[in-house]
């Protein structure tokens, strides 16, 4: 037996990983107490990642689809037939229809392979569509809005200094679940009980009593969808009211004082004047009390920092709530300053060095809704009728990379029944799942443990300046490709192809990028650093480096806007907060839809881990006792969830962890489809959430509001 060190890239934590190898098998799994971030935690996830690896019905070669419908099935072919059937029928799509005519997709597990951000980014881009879709616009495009319009890069994002804030809000997050999410904070556990053996607290928001809210100090329920309110609200009272010692209702003795480097604070006062805290009670249903005492509370904290992340994201005003966020932050002084809200300096910073681009907004817009681009992706809401409805730039020819849009993406069911009319379709991808079903094509690269990483994301969102760089456990087999010597061969067999070909300057630049591997390219980015850290420094210390602790006072230096300036008050978020005031308070006893996660899933992956999937099931439509006895409804019995685009079928569980008015299903959650391989799947019950989520719910950002959604619960 052997011991050799691995990570794990299934969530954002990126757990340092301590692998027992005998032979071509992994027998055991531990996490790394050598490794600096995550200091030796690892969750089930972790441990299951050999179950990727050695999973029976994980393809390994190419696969091509013979046959239609029931009779379709599936033919193992050579990799150069492969590439060339792909390269053959998207060339010819876009040479009769335009270079609109091709649909990309690309799902989360990209930002988790060092293949897919050095080639698979560059592959995205070679296509000169404009139909470009991703997970992000159901998950963090709010985030990355706010921060290009507010510090002029959609990466530079500020991070929760966890390990030394003296009063933590986590506002519809859910860490102690997902291992932080635009945080990356693995052992967030250890780093609660931290914060409470040194005097801190830490304060949910959440219409469920989730995992992290558990162990708060405090949890308080809000309605889906109403957090804009509350955040509102608590600026309203740093901005507008008077000391904690004063009468609520007298002004302030002093105007908030902001650093001279930030601009917007006068229109940021006179957008919030009218956002009382009686106006987030009658919204939200947290007290306006509790409100105000939140407010001050972060006001007068050490050291204090607020964070939002997927329930607020996914929600109806999710840009709107970021950006409250942000201003939360900034106004009580706690950004770039230790315990509050801060900005990492990676080993190789993707912000700085142009890796990842600034982003824009509304560039174009889509074809069929005029929905807005950001950062060079449409809505993934709009992705079906862009398929369904004729015309100049339909999309004609799909190509998704490590995606299940019709598990999660809204109305994921007419998106199903969309696929099939397309004209081809490729997937890159190591399943055939409910959407890769409907592919001509499937092209599976390797997996983690058969390929070099280093996280060029999730150290830019950690809450501790690390590096790591970890190589191949096991080597990849001789009929076997990596993602970027897939995404190398789609890009320049394609564009040979093509009748309207790129300046040639710009074709061998791209060839010779394609043509070097992530590794090197690894080598040359840290070389660009000033960390000091090289990758021979990295192989010889495979656990990681120790970059030290979040650094403040980085701003305005560091600040990507080419003005070095931050500006709280863009014309987007003001005129939607405009909009926001306009909004009745909500009457009747309708029911909303919110998702949830657990710590043994991770989206629509993993349901293959026999060890992750056992246990009690997980799949059941939670529903608060006293909203089941209203409708007559027994706790356990079958119900039918209906939304305006759809309805399904599932057992119910009476909890008291659900605020009164609102249903929980958990995300990722799918249908045994006619042709699917996965065939443990097919054990793991449940439905999928977005067959009831609404294409038409958006957030101003193009994010889908995947929470609040209104439904009816009636017995089946």
């Amino acid at each position: 037996m052997e011991k050799r060190i691995g990570v794990c890239n299934l969530c954002e934590a990126i757990c340092g990983l301590e692998l027992t190898i005998e032979g071509r098998e992994v027998v055991g799994v531990r996490g790394n107490k050598a490794d600096p971030l995550s200091r030796g935690h690892v969750c089930p996830k972790g441990v299951a990642i050999a179950d990727v690896y050695a999973d029976p019905d994980r393809l390994r070669r190419p696969v091509r689809r013979v046959g239609e419908g029931a009779d379709a099935r599936w033919e193992e072919i050579g990799w150069d037939e492969a590439f060339d059937l792909v390269a053959d029928h998207l060339a010819r799509v876009i040479n009769e229809h335009g270079d609109d005519a091709l649909g990309v997709y690309l799902g989360n597990p990209n930002a988790h392979s060092l293949g897919s951000m050095t080639h698979g980014t560059a592959m995205f881009k070679s296509f000169r569509t404009r139909n470009r879709y991703s997970a992000t616009s159901v998950d963090q495009l709010p985030h990355q809005l706010v921060a290009h319009l507010v510090f002029g890069h959609q990466l530079f994002l500020p991070i929760p200094d966890i390990d030394r804030t003296s009063w933590f809000l986590v506002v519809g997050g859910n860490p102690m679940a997902s291992n932080g999410s635009l945080m990356t904070v693995p052992d967030f556990p250890q780093r609660v009980r931290d914060l409470r053996a040194r005097g801190g607290r830490m304060v949910v928001l959440d219409p469920r009593r989730t995992e992290t809210a558990k162990v708060a100090d405090e949890h308080h329920f809000v309605r889906p969808g109403t957090d804009a309110w509350v955040l509102l609200a608590m600026l309203h009272v740093l901005t507008t009211e008077a000391s904690p010692d004063a009468a609520p209702d007298t002004a302030p003795d002093t105007a908030p004082t902001v650093p001279s480097y930030v601009d917007g604070l006068d229109t940021v006062v006179a957008l919030v004047a009218d956002f009382t805290p009686e106006r987030a009670e009658a919204m939200s249903g947290l007290p306006a009390a509790e409100v105000r005492r939140l407010a001050r509370e972060l006001a007068a904290a050490e050291s204090g920092v607020v964070y939002s992340r997927i329930g607020v994201s996914a929600g109806p005003w999710g840009t709107v709530c970021q950006w409250a966020v942000t201003c939360l932050n900034v106004i009580t002084g706690n950004l770039d300053r230790p315990g509050g809200a801060m900005f990492t300096t990676p080993a190789i910073d993707a912000v700085g060095t142009g890796l990842i681009g600034r982003g824009h907004h509304d560039a174009w817009r889509s074809r069929v809704r005029g929905l807005p681009e950001t950062a060079g992706e449409l809505p993934v809401a709009a992705l079906r009728e862009e398929i369904e409805t004729p015309g100049e730039g339909q999309v004609r020819a799909l190509l998704t990379v490590a995606g299940n849009p019709v598990l999660s993406t809204p109305d994921g069911a007419r998106l199903d029944a969309a696929l099939p009319g397309l004209d081809f379709m490729a997937a890159v991808d190591i399943y055939v799942n409910e959407t890769t079903r409907h592919a001509d094509v499937i092209l599976p690269p390797t997996t983690a443990l058969e390929r070099d990483h280093y996280d060029l994301v999730f150290h830019l969102l950690a809450v501790r300046n690390t590096a790591r760089f970890t190589p191949a456990v096991f080597e990849k087999e001789a009929d076997q490709r990596h993602d970027w010597q897939i995404f190398r061969e789609i890009t320049l067999r394609t564009a040979a192809r093509l009748e309207r070909k790129a300046p040639l300057k710009k074709r061998l630049v791209q060839r010779a990028r394609l043509t070097a591997s992530p590794t090197f390219l690894i080598g040359q980015l840290l070389r660009r650093g000033s960390s000091g850290v090289t990758l021979t420094k990295l192989r010889a210390r495979p656990a990681g480096i120790d970059l030290g602790p979040l650094r403040g006072g980085q701003l305005p230096g560091r600040l990507p806007a080419r003005s070095k300036r931050v500006d709280l008050a863009p014309a987007l978020v003001v005129a939607d907060v405009a909009r926001l005031a306009a909004v009745p308070v909500p009457t009747g006893d309708e029911l909303v839809l919110i998702g949830r996660r657990h710590q043994r899933d991770c989206n629509s992956w993993m349901h293959n881990s026999e060890r992750l999937t056992r246990g009690r099931p997980r799949h059941q439509l939670l529903m608060n006792p006293d909203d089941l006895a209203r409708r007559a409804i027994a706790d356990g019995s079958r119900v039918r969830v209906t939304s305006r685009v759809g309805s399904v079928e599932v057992e119910v569980a009476a909890s008291e962890d659900l605020m009164p008015g609102v249903v929980s299903l958990p995300h990722g959650y799918g249908h045994a489809a006619e042709g699917v391989l996965m065939s443990r799947s097919r054990e793991v019950p449940g439905v999928s959430v977005n067959d009831l989520t609404d294409p038409e719910l958006l957030d101003v950002s193009g994010n889908a509001a995947l929470n609040g959604v209104p439904v009816a619960v009636t017995a089946c």
